[in-house]
C-alpha cells in the first residue's frame, strides 16, 4: 500500500509498504482522512522529537523511518482476535496513544503521562497517512451518526484543546487569553466559549487566522508586532486575565503570557517545543502565579464528538485544504511553512 514515511528532517517520502494486517486485539481500519497536525510539522521541519531514531520506541518497538499521520478517521476493515467493541463498517476515529500500560501514571488511569508516552504516527505503529493502519481496540472509537469523515480527522486536535481547558483553572465567566491561533489555539478558543469563558483575548500575527479566532468566538485580536500583547490584554481586562494558553512554542512568548495574567494567574503551556524558552522567575514568584504543562488528552474523545454534534470544532470552519497523499509534503507540510494563513490541511487516504 502507499504511506507518507518520515526519514529524518526534511525527508519524507511517499513509498510503497507492507500492509499491515490485525494481530489478536488489534483492528485494521481504512482510513478516509487525516489531518497535518503542528506537531507533525514540528518533525518535519526540526525533528525528531517524538520520532525514534536512535533506538526503537518502547512500545511501538519501531524506528525510524516511521508512518505518519495521527489525526484520522476511517472505516474498520477487519479485526484481530477477541476484539468485541467494533466490527467491519463501523466509522471510527483513533485515540493515537501509545502507552505502557505497567508506569505510575497508566496505573492511575492518566495514560497521557505514560514514562514511555507516544504517538501511532509519531513514534511508530503504523500511521493514518496511508491506505490502512492497525491499532489497538482501546484506541478506537465508534463515530456518531452524521459526523463526517472529514469531521472525524478533527476530533484528535480538538481533544488535545478541550482537555487543555479542561486541565486549566478557568470557571465559567472567568477570562482568558490565547496566545496563536494556529489550529490548536483555534480550538482552544472554542473550547473556551463551550466552558464559559466571558473574554477570550487572541494574540496572532496572521490577519487571516486572526479573523478566524473572532468568527469562533475571541472577544479580540492583538497583533503583537504592532503593541505590546500582555500590556494591552491588561488593558482589556484590568490586571489581567485569568488563564493564559501558549499555543506558539516561541520562546519569547512564554513571558508575555505570565505577564498577561493576573495575581494568581495560570499559564498553560500547550506547546510542543523545539528550543529552550526562559523567563523571570519573579514575575511568577511575587504574584503567586502558576505555571502549568498539557500533553495531548485524556478520556475526552467521545466528549469531543458529542459537541460535534452540536456544532462545535466544525471541519467547515477550520479545513483550507485539502489534498492527495502523492503531494503531501509539496502541497502540505510545505504549504503550511510558507503560507501562516492556512489552518487545517486534511490528506485524502488512497484507496
Amino acid at each position: 500500500m502507499k504511506a507518507a514515511r518520515w526519514y529524518k528532517a526534511k525527508d519524507i517520502r511517499v513509498e510503497e509498504v507492507t500492509e499491515p494486517k490485525p494481530g489478536a486485539g488489534q483492528v485494521k481500519i481504512k482510513v478516509k482522512w487525516a489531518g497535518i497536525c503542528g506537531s507533525d510539522l514540528h518533525e518535519y521541519v526540526a525533528g525528531p522529537i517524538f520520532v525514534p531514531v536512535k533506538t526503537p520506541h518502547p512500545v511501538s518497538h519501531d524506528i525510524a523511518p516511521i508512518v505518519m499521520g495521527h489525526e484520522f478517521s476511517g472505516e474498520v476493515f477487519d479485526v484481530g482476535e477477541g476484539v468485541t467493541r467494533v466490527k467491519a463498517g463501523d466509522r471510527v476515529v483513533v485515540e493515537p496513544i501509545l502507552s505502557c500500560g505497567k508506569c505510575d501514571a497508566c496505573l492511575h488511569g492518566k495514560y497521557n503521562l505514560c514514562d514511555d508516552l507516544g504517538f501511532h504516527g509519531l513514534s511508530g505503529g503504523g500511521g493514518g497517512f496511508a491506505a490502512y493502519t492497525t491499532v489497538g481496540e482501546r484506541w478506537v472509537h465508534k463515530m456518531p451518526e452524521g459526523l463526517s469523515f472529514e469531521q472525524g480527522a478533527l476530533v484528535e486536535p480538538a481533544a488535545v484543546a478541550l482537555h487543555a481547558v479542561r486541565l486549566s483553572s478557568l470557571k465559567a465567566g472567568g477570562t482568558a487569553a490565547v496566545f496563536g491561533a494556529g489550529p490548536i489555539g483555534l480550538l482552544v478558543v472554542e473550547a473556551l466559549k463551550v466552558a464559559g469563558a466571558s473574554a477570550i483575548h487572541v494574540v496572532e500575527l496572521s490577519p487571516q487566522r486572526g479573523a478566524k479566532a473572532l468568527e469562533l468566538g475571541a472577544t479580540s485580536i492583538i497583533d503583537p508586532s504592532k503593541e505590546n500583547a500582555a500590556a494591552r490584554i491588561r488593558e482589556l481586562t484590568p490586571g489581567g486575565v485569568d488563564v493564559a494558553f501558549e499555543v506558539t512554542g516561541v520562546p519569547a512568548v512564554l513571558q508575555q503570557c505570565i505577564d498577561a495574567t493576573r495575581y494568581e494567574g495560570e499559564t498553560l503551556i500547550v506547546s510542543i517545543w523545539e528550543k529552550e524558552a526562559a523567563f523571570q522567575p519573579n514575575t511568577v514568584v511575587l504574584k503567586e502565579k502558576s505555571l502549568k504543562g498539557t500533553i495531548a488528552y485524556r478520556d475526552v474523545f467521545p466528549a469531543v464528538m458529542n459537541l460535534m454534534v452540536q456544532g462545535y470544532f466544525s471541519a467547515d470552519k477550520l479545513v483550507t485544504k485539502r489534498i492527495e497523499l502523492d503531494d503531501i509534503v509539496t502541497q502540505g507540510f510545505d504549504t503550511l511553512v510558507a503560507e501562516k494563513s492556512q489552518i487545517k490541511i486534511l490528506v485524502r487516504a488512497p484507496d
